[in-house]
């Protein structure tokens, strides 16, 4: 009964912002946005309760908190993820990702004294963190109306769905006694939470329209993991602005993952210098399935409620 409740209650809380659809009008409105007077009061109530109780207790936890402790609480959650992103993995068509993921379970289970210490990183085992909400776009559920929820921050209508999924998903909903399982969801809002305070920092300093930027934000970084760091259309935006710029695409290498051979210099010209190899260039290698770096995540709402 009580843990049907918070799903009541969601439900409840989303039939009422559907409601209010089509209340954001006008040549500004975003039409992926169309609760946005909802959401932006929405946005204020969890600001005031992040700024007023939240953010004071994650910075004492970061304050006071020895850092090996916290990477342990870090990697414990960490591992707990893990079990549900093979699932979401499985269900994505994706069984060497699932397998990764469950190797990286038992391996941090057995040898890292229960997800405590993370040795699966250094071992070679990618990190994945794979959804239902990211399953569903997988599967081809639209996103539908962005919508900001009571204490867990951007969301959409597909992936609140999907986060009532993997709340059900989640092993440490099933900890026992309660008291040990309301004690554990705790220590994981407050640590999820001073994860983020750097990035709230910059935030406030860089964000003219906090909530537009917040929006924007997480609507592109769903898109980005939904397909894996290649969404539709990039290539074709790429070539797109290139031709706006009046500056030619660039030429499709010949071997996978080969340089384009450089133009013939000018005859008389001299050879130019050889640059420095940029970061990223050659010798850094990324996780499978991550071809550039995800976009930063920033924090709206509750963090360390969204199971992910």
């Amino acid at each position: 009964m009580n843990a049907a409740r918070p799903i009541r209650n969601l439900l409840a809380m989303a039939a009422a912002a559907a409601a209010l659809a089509g209340c954001a009008t006008g040549p500004t409105a975003n039409p992926k946005d169309p609760l946005e007077p909802f959401n932006r009061e929405v946005s204020k109530i969890n600001e005031d309760f992040d700024k007023g109780i939240l953010r004071p207790v994650a910075e004492l936890y970061a304050d006071y908190t020895p850092t090996p402790v916290q990477r342990a609480v870090e990697n414990f959650f960490s591992n707990v993820s893990d079990v549900y992103s093979a699932v979401n993995n499985l269900l994505q068509g994706k069984p060497t990702r699932a397998a990764e993921d469950t190797m990286r379970v038992a391996m941090n289970t057995v040898l890292g004294i229960g997800g405590l210490i993370d040795i699966a990183t250094p071992a070679g085992l990618p990190k994945y963190k794979e959804d239902f909400g990211q399953t569903l776009g997988v599967w081809g559920v639209p996103a539908g109306p962005y919508l900001v929820l009571p204490l867990f921050g951007p969301s959409t209508f597909r992936d609140t769905a999907g986060m009532l999924v993997d709340r059900q998903a989640d092993p440490s909903a099933y900890f026992y006694p309660v008291s040990l399982r309301n004690s554990l969801v705790g220590v994981r809002i407050v640590a999820g939470r001073a994860q983020l305070l750097g990035a709230s920092n910059l935030l406030e300093q860089a964000a003219l329209d906090k909530y537009s930027f917040l929006r924007d934000s997480y609507l592109q970084r769903r898109q980005y993991l939904i397909y894996d760091g290649n969404p539709p259309g990039a290539d074709d935006e790429a070539e797109a602005e290139a031709e706006a710029e009046g500056a030619a695409p660039p030429p499709a290498a010949t071997d996978a993952g080969a340089a384009p051979a450089p133009a013939p210099a000018a005859e008389g010209a001299s050879a130019p210098a050889a640059e420095a190899p940029k970061p990223g260039a050659a010798g850094e290698t990324q996780p499978e399935g991550q071809s550039m770096p995800l976009p930063p995540v920033l924090p709206g709402g509750l963090p360390g409620i969204r199971f992910r």
